[in-house]
């Protein structure tokens, strides 16, 4: 094949990587530095906008709200798909159904899947409480608890779009199942032999063999978390109950930037975003290093 066939394959994803990512955020940079409105022409304003960053509560607490899910959500969306994946790797009657039912939840909308959730959550008569109710009396659980305030109470929301991740793992479960049936049987066919017990099979075999797919799942998920809480925050929660509870930074600069459309400050969070993101990928990648370089000396 000519590089002139090679080019006019590559030609669409160039131009999609220009117009799609590269000159969006060079729009998305230089807007971070002007006041902007979408009426009026951009006002350079230098770092205006980061210094009222710095100040708006808001955005200090959609930050910490972001962090906070990033560091919650993502291991355990990890350990349910990985957990999917151990579980449904062998043939079976039924399995294939199974696979089909753990992938789905993430084929559907996003904003189906919250009106689900939103219906689900309802603290009257979602199902949710109403099956948390079962064995109780006078509307309390069988602890003799109320049940969660998903809609009102700021723990219980943010515990509720937590939740509502975990069951969108479809991606991750897939390519870990994947992992898992690629990997060969005569390893665990020796564990067999020298009677090892299924948790060492899992972290003397399993764990090792699969741990780059997790390294990378890790990685993905982790830039990813900043934005799959938009959704599931704007139509379930509205970015609350006060005091912005559930208002991550996605919601933050969607609302600046659509509602009151404030482009430049919105990019500058966007930028502000970006960079968090960067740091927490770098920071993992740093840990995971360290961690199969301490395996290495093991």
């Amino acid at each position: 094949m000519s590089r002139r066939q090679l080019g006019f394959m590559l030609a669409p994803y160039v131009v999609g990587l220009v117009g799609l990512v590269l000159l969006p955020a060079a729009a998305t940079l230089v807007l971070a530095f002007a006041d902007y409105d979408l009426v009026q022409p951009p006002q350079w304003t230098g770092t205006a906008n980061f210094t009222e960053l710095a100040g708006d509560g808001i955005f200090r607490t959609a930050l910490l709200n972001s962090l906070v899910f990033a560091a919650v959500a993502v291991p355990l969306r990890l350990l349910v798909a990985l957990g999917l994946a151990l579980l449904l790797h062998r043939r079976a009657p039924g399995v294939g159904t199974a696979r089909t039912v753990a992938a789905l939840p993430t084929a559907v909308p996003e904003v189906a899947y919250g009106l689900l959730w939103l219906w689900l959550f309802n603290p009257l008569y979602g199902p949710v409480n109403q099956l948390l109710r079962v064995g109780g009396e006078n509307g309390l659980t069988a602890l003799g608890r109320t049940p969660p305030q998903w809609l009102t109470d700021p723990t219980d929301a943010r515990a509720a779009i937590i939740i509502m991740s975990l069951f969108t793992v479809g991606e991750s479960f897939l390519v870990l199942l994947a992992a898992r049936l690629v990997l060969p049987p005569e390893v665990y066919e020796l564990a067999s032999i020298e009677d090892a017990t299924p948790w060492d099979v899992f972290r003397r075999v399993t764990l090792p063999l699969i741990a780059p797919v997790l390294g990378l799942l890790l990685v993905r998920d982790t830039i990813l978390s900043f934005q799959v809480s938009f959704v599931p925050a704007l139509v379930v929660t509205d970015g609350g109950p006060p005091p912005y509870a559930t208002t991550y930074l996605s919601l933050f600069v969607y609302r600046n930037a659509f509602e009151y459309l404030r482009y430049g400050y919105a990019s500058a969070a966007t930028v502000v975003m970006l960079l968090v993101t960067v740091a927490a990928v770098i920071l993992q990648w740093r840990l995971l290093r360290r961690w199969q370089h301490l395996r290495a000396r093991g």
